[in-house]
């Protein structure tokens, strides 16, 4: 990521606890969390190119915890729900929420821009870690005129109580997507990705149409809090799983969190790297619990000479993570589609290299809820 230059801010932070955070998503003037009560006047670190945004968040890129205490979360009732809300807003009444901030992820050198998206939903659209919003961007349909664009579906970056910790806001992390002409090498708006350039062009106070929240396979089992989880990310597919760690190693929740979480990140290069600093620092607070990989695959050689991709990362711990599979790890695979095939045929091989039927194994994985597969 670029460096930059850092200037402070102090502000009051509701918890019980004693805590810093670095980086985080606050409001520069104001942070209201509502009717909680508040801790003594905490130092954040803000990156002096956002701070010179008046108004702006700043992306929660990393926490600093004291001896390791954890973030008070509110309200509490969104621990209680046996079910997870499912399909509280469809696409002919949706909700009507408010873009609270949109912060660039990525540094310079990063192909694309990738953006992370705060939209606060006001506590009406509650969801749970793994679950997905959709999103109507606005103007009509040009296949049906008349009508309303289709629901894109993305991935929820935050946990159920948000990045402000209160339960109103739900976080999306969006890659722009641009179409390029392949004789002239020219970006071509007339094809760009509409949804994607509407949220990440959108401004604080801009309004935007939400649907759901959607999705069950991708829910974190917390029946069993000594349960391992392997996940693997390519790009904003690491959404799902940054809400996920958030759960299990910043907030302070009824999920008493026991076992090892092993994230895989697949990116082009350092600057293309997402949230790099907050899982960074879940290294140094529970070395024994998390373990975090990444695959640059313009930065780095695999064992072969070629590119670097999650799959070879995969390869090169594999007697690790069969032995984890073995033994009930659950695991994940979350970002574009073509990720997928390179992944099957990797541990396909590494299952024969080790006498293993892979498509027996795959089965017995999918009969025990073993396997979580969102790919878009």
């Amino acid at each position: 990521m670029a460096h930059s230059t850092v200037s402070q801010v102090s502000i009051a932070v509701p918890t019980g606890n004693d805590i810093s955070l670095r980086r985080s998503v606050i409001k520069r003037n104001i942070v209201n969390f509502g009717n909680k009560s508040w801790a003594s006047n905490l130092s954040f670190d803000l990156k002096s190119r956002n701070a010179q945004k008046s108004n702006q968040y700043i992306v929660c890129m990393s926490v600093q915890q004291a001896s390791k205490s954890k973030v008070g979360v509110l309200p509490s009732e969104l621990e209680t729900a046996k079910e997870p809300p499912l399909n509280l807003f469809k696409p002919k009444e949706p909700y009507t929420a408010t873009i609270v901030s949109v912060e660039r992820l990525v540094g310079p050198k990063a192909p694309g821009e990738t953006c992370h998206i705060v939209i606060d939903h006001g506590g009406n659209v509650p969801y749970w870690e793994g679950q997905s919003y959709g999103v109507i961007p606005p103007g009509e349909n040009p296949k049906k005129p008349g009508s309303p664009h289709n629901v894109r579906l993305y991935s929820i970056a935050s946990t159920r109580y948000g990045d402000s910790f209160d339960g109103k806001t739900a976080s999306l992390c969006v890659r722009r997507a641009v179409y390029y002409d392949p004789e002239t090498g020219k970006e071509d708006p007339s094809k760009s990705g509409i949804c994607s350039n509407f949220l990440c062009n959108s401004k604080p106070g801009d309004k935007v149409q939400i649907t759901g929240p959607s999705g069950k396979v991708m829910l974190l089992p917390e029946y069993n809090p000594n349960a391992n989880h392997i996940m693997i990310a390519t790009g904003t597919g690491v959404a799902p799983f940054r809400g996920y760690l958030r759960r299990m190693f910043m907030e302070d929740v009824t999920f008493k969190f026991r076992g090892l979480a092993w994230l895989f990140l697949g990116v082009a290069n350092s600057d293309s790297l997402l949230y790099d600093d907050e899982f960074t620092k879940y290294l140094e607070d529970y070395p024994d619990q998390f373990r975090y990989d990444r695959a640059l695959s313009r930065e780095q050689k695999n064992k072969s000479g070629g590119k670097m991709y999650v799959q070879d990362k995969i390869e090169e711990y594999s007697d690790e993570i069969f032995k984890l599979l073995d033994e009930g790890a659950h695991i994940y695979f979350c970002g574009l589609r073509g990720m997928m095939p390179g992944i099957q045929d990797t541990l396909k091989r590494v299952a024969e290299q080790r006498g293993e039927n892979w498509d027996e194994k795959l089965s017995q994985l999918k009969k025990n809820k073993q396997w979580h597969v969102e790919v878009y």
